[in-house]
């Protein structure tokens, strides 16, 4: 017979529950499925246009930025503020993010649809400070500065809602975690002994590739991209992450729709 304390170990408080059956699945509907390549295209062509445009800064890929700023200290080259401060703005906009998706919770909001709107404004404002500042601006200078920390900061909430705004997403923007668990999973379809696990792979693979392809496309658009256009590049995220809304519009729709309790 279970004793009440062993009860309350394992059954999660409602408020627990009620959130976990409130966060949008990638498996929902069709717009939410496709929502994981848009926003890894975002990431895959900000970055790009971020390393070249804003004097080597990496807005996705965060933690290139410590190698690059351990670099240039070691072989006694001036570095950028933008390489010294991202790791430590991005860290800041998560747990601000956090703190927001918690106050949502509160109200019971989903916090999707917002957070895609706080990305959007974001690198909204990213592109405003650049084109205001010339398309050819120098990085070192205070708004170019700035305007990659905007960049960096849409990446934070990007990276955030994924986590706890969509269930069973890839990650959309760390694509070493997505290629390894893509080519483990290819290798137990192949090779697993297991057909439950053969399964899981396949399911897993199937949500994975996806963001792997939408973030080297991603890539592709911002290097073709910047060179042509200089910083007026940054509208290709900027509009992608309107292309997201609209995804995350119709995806939460078609949920509620089929899920109207």
């Amino acid at each position: 017979m279970t004793s009440p304390s062993q009860s309350e170990l394992t059954t999660p408080p409602a408020s627990v529950r009620d959130r976990a059956s409130s966060i949008p699945s990638v498996e929902d509907s069709p717009g939410l499925r496709l929502l994981p390549f848009v926003l890894s295209l975002i990431a895959g062509s900000l970055d790009i246009t971020g390393f070249l445009g804003l004097g080597g800064l990496f807005t996705a890929h965060i933690t290139g930025n410590i190698v690059i700023l351990a670099a240039r200290l070691v072989a006694h080259e001036p570095s950028p503020l933008s390489h010294a401060i991202a790791v430590p703005v991005f860290m800041a906009v998560l747990m601000l993010t956090r703190l927001c998706v918690a106050g949502l919770d509160r109200i019971a909001v989903p916090s999707l649809l917002p957070l895609l709107i706080l990305q959007f404004l974001l690198l909204s404002m990213t592109l405003g400070i650049c084109l205001a500042a010339g398309l050819s601006a120098e990085p070192n200078r205070p708004a170019i500065a700035l305007a990659g920390m905007f960049a960096v900061a849409g990446m934070a909430v990007q990276n955030a809602l994924v986590r706890v705004s969509l269930a069973d997403a890839p990650s959309t923007a760390v694509m070493t975690t997505n290629v390894t668990v893509f080519a483990m999973d290819v290798g137990e379809i192949c090779f697993g002994g297991s057909q439950s696990g053969r399964a899981r792979a396949r399911s897993r693979a199937r949500r994975t590739w996806p963001a792997i392809a939408g973030f080297l496309t991603g890539c592709a658009l911002g290097a073709i991209c910047e060179p042509a256009f200089g910083l007026a590049a940054l509208a290709v995220p900027a509009l992608l992450s309107l292309v997201a809304i609209g995804f995350g519009v119709k995806g939460s729709r078609r949920r509620a729709t089929a899920d109207p309790a």
